[in-house]
């Protein structure tokens, strides 16, 4: 019996031991990995965002511009606060104008044109996965979420009476109303996510160039087409974008 517990003992103090061995080598070979991270890094794109979904009948696409802070924790992940602002071009919608708002049964009112200009912003919290590869590009997979704010400017040359339903103008008159309740600037702050992906490419020790594509999603704001309605609904002014950006971290 003494002798099992002699070997007992001996068996575990070397297990101890190669266990300690094992979280030192972790230890040194994480700390030496970690040398070749910067620990804050400033981020700073811009590229071409495209609208998705049915507010790309409403919105047309255009350009980005992004700046961030970069927190790497290790060599695998990252935590990002990052801002973007996302332009979207003028779009045009043609409504009939009426002279009066009582318009006769042949009345079909004159084609005008309506615009809208607006933009999407967003203030994000994102988490990053890098693959650790041996080269200089370095895939990695992107995740966020975040508060998304998006006005909108409505513009037209038309006077007189019109009726307009259009969740991301966020109007909805289902009966005539005078043009001057439909022009003027709205907007819609809403809670949204987004993933994606992308490539780093170092060019210096602790700088690279980075090129990322990622889709947003937003949940907006209920429209509501009243019951007395000739198509009483109810719609939402979501969002979807796909922002492709191209940039630099510093």
């Amino acid at each position: 019996m003494e002798a099992d517990r002699n070997t007992y003992r001996k068996e575990a103090h070397m297990l101890r031991r190669v266990g300690l061995a094992l979280v030192a080598a972790v230890m040194v070979a994480t700390t030496a990995a970690a040398q070749d991270v910067k620990p804050i890094q400033l981020t700073i794109g811009g590229g071409y965002t495209s609208v998705l979904g049915t507010a790309k009948d409403h919105w047309g696409n255009a350009g980005n511009f992004t700046v961030g802070v970069l927190f790497n924790l290790n060599p695998v992940f990252s935590v990002q606060g990052e801002y973007a602002w996302n332009g979207v071009k003028k779009k045009r919608l043609s409504l009939p104008v009426y002279v009066n708002p009582n318009p006769g049964a042949g009345d079909s009112g004159v084609p005008t044109d309506f615009f809208a200009d607006g933009n999407m912003q967003y203030g994000s919290f994102n988490v990053l996965a890098h693959a650790q590869t041996h080269g200089k590009a370095k895939p990695y997979g992107i995740v966020g979420a975040g508060i998304y704010y998006r006005p909108v400017n409505i513009t037209t040359p038309g006077v007189g009476y019109t009726t307009i339903c259009d969740p991301f103008w966020y109007v909805c008159y289902p009966a005539l109303v005078s043009v001057d309740q439909v022009v003027g600037s709205r907007s819609s702050t809403d809670f949204g996510m987004s993933f994606g992906g992308g490539v780093d490419f170092r060019f210096h020790e602790h700088a690279s160039f980075y090129v990322e594509a990622r889709y947003h999603y937003i949940w907006g704001p209920t429209i509501n087409v009243p019951a007395g309605a000739p198509a009483p609904s109810t719609t939402k002014a979501n969002g979807q974008f796909l922002p492709i950006t191209f940039g630099f971290r510093f």
